[in-house]
């Protein structure tokens, strides 16, 4: 049975906000860092208590560490070695293996998150930009009272127009394919694939191979918590309008370039059960916008091109061993929304995902550097994925079709990496024990 009263409400539930804000703490001095936690804790929503009171809060917060951070809060060396290697290691001595070169690499990262310094992240998801003010200021004040306690930087997140869905600032329907955990209560939607063992999310529990992972040590520290990749990726709204324009003669023959880039129609219908024609209605009802697979329906990518972007983040039916590489993805967008037909401003808009997984390295990392940024996925031989994929100019983009396929040659990057971190999500009983290390029984 899951225990839903000890695990933070962002690894089972979705907030309804259409803001909130992320701030990136570094602490100076343990006993100020157990103060913040120990005042802050109890405004920190389980999931029980979130379900329990959705409709009435207007705010709903996350606490989270790095493996820094839980040494700057006076972990012992002994438990922190217990934490697994990539976690120690920390996202940006693995960077290289994430594609995180070049314009990418942490050195330009414009956040702090790459800081050694960067020790937790407080998370607010809000109802309204007045519920995230009045937050924010209860939050500096709180800081101010701590010893030690200081901001490296936040990011406030913002909902992209229309607000009757979430989309991101390239115009795709979000939050379409999730996989659901067995015992949280969440039915997935036809097309998602049976409900995955809690394990592969929350550690404490078995995972699709029947077994229960070793843990961090002391169980009341690991148990009910839950390792999250932190990226916040800055989307080129104009490059990409311009990159549809070159490429495509007609506003439709645009519309279907971008749903080949995703694998999508930017309203959420999937090209293997639209191919020709967008079909909002479609990609609207989440009992038929998941309902769909590739080894039968589409096998040579005549729909979805073998590349597109979610034929890489969740290859279905046409890998092996899927489920346990499956992930939960939260976050927002962040930066102002432009308009169509507005010139590029040069604004920084874009995502701010966290990746929710029980191992960073068997289902992020691996996403990262066999979906993402294999070349020959799928045996494609020059190619990363369109839409996140770390793109260098040189590469192609192949979009099967008869009697012959067409081949766009020197892509450009529609996103860069902006920011990012591994963080470690402890359940609320650990968060009490975090936050009473140094105190005498």
């Amino acid at each position: 049975m899951l225990e839903f009263e000890d695990i933070q409400h962002i690894l089972l539930t979705r907030a309804p906000a259409l803001t909130g804000r992320y701030e990136f703490l570094s602490f100076k001095d343990p006993t100020g860092a157990r103060a913040w936690l120990a005042e802050i804790l109890p405004k920190v929503q389980s999931a029980k208590a979130m379900r329990e009171s959705v409709n009435a809060e207007k705010r709903w917060i996350t606490i989270a560490f790095t493996w820094n951070g839980l040494r700057a809060l006076g972990v012992d060396e002994v438990t922190l070695a217990t934490f697994p290697q990539e976690f120690r290691d920390g996202m940006v001595a693995r960077a290289k293996m994430l594609g995180d070169t070049g314009a990418n690499a942490p050195q330009h990262w414009v956040d702090k998150t790459g800081s050694p310094d960067l020790h937790a992240i407080a998370i607010l998801f809000a109802r309204d930009a007045t519920e995230r003010g009045r937050c924010a200021v209860d939050h500096a004040n709180l800081i101010a009272e701590c010893k030690g306690v200081e901001v490296l930087s936040s990011l406030d997140l913002e909902a992209t127009p229309p607000y009757e869905y979430a989309h991101d600032h390239f115009g795709y329907r979000d939050r379409l394919s999730q996989p659901s955990i067995e015992g949280s209560g969440d039915e997935p939607t036809p097309g998602s694939g049976a409900p995955l063992k809690a394990g592969e999310f929350i550690l404490g529990y078995p995972d699709e191979s029947g077994v229960v992972p070793l843990l961090p040590k002391p169980d009341v520290l690991s148990r009910n918590g839950s390792f999250m990749a932190y990226r916040r990726l800055e989307q080129h709204v104009g490059k990409f309008r311009n990159f549809l324009r070159e490429h495509g003669k007609t506003p439709e023959g645009q519309e279907l370039l971008a749903a080949k880039l995703m694998g999508r129609w930017r309203s959420g219908a999937p090209l293997v059960l639209a191919p020709d024609k967008d079909d909002p209605a479609l990609g609207a009802d989440p009992r038929r916008n998941n309902d769909f697979n590739y080894k039968d329906q589409d096998p040579q990518g005549y729909a979805v091109p073998l590349g597109s972007h979610i034929r890489r983040m969740n290859p279905r039916d046409t890998a092996a061993s899927m489920n346990r590489h499956r992930m939960m993805r939260r976050g927002a967008t962040y930066g102002t929304h432009l308009p169509e037909g507005a010139a590029d401003d040069d604004t920084e808009r874009g995502i701010a995902a966290f990746v929710i997984c029980a191992s960073l390295i068997r289902q992020f990392e691996f996403a990262q550097n066999v979906w993402v940024n294999d070349k020959n996925f799928h045996k494609l031989g020059n190619e990363r994925d369109p839409i996140i994929g770390a793109q260098d100019g040189t590469l192609e983009y192949k979009i099967p079709k008869r009697p012959i396929r067409r081949t766009i040659v020197g892509l450009p990057t529609f996103t860069s990496v902006r920011g990012g971190a591994y963080f470690f999500v402890p359940g609320l009983k650990a968060l009490c024990w975090l936050a009473a290390l140094g105190k005498t029984s």
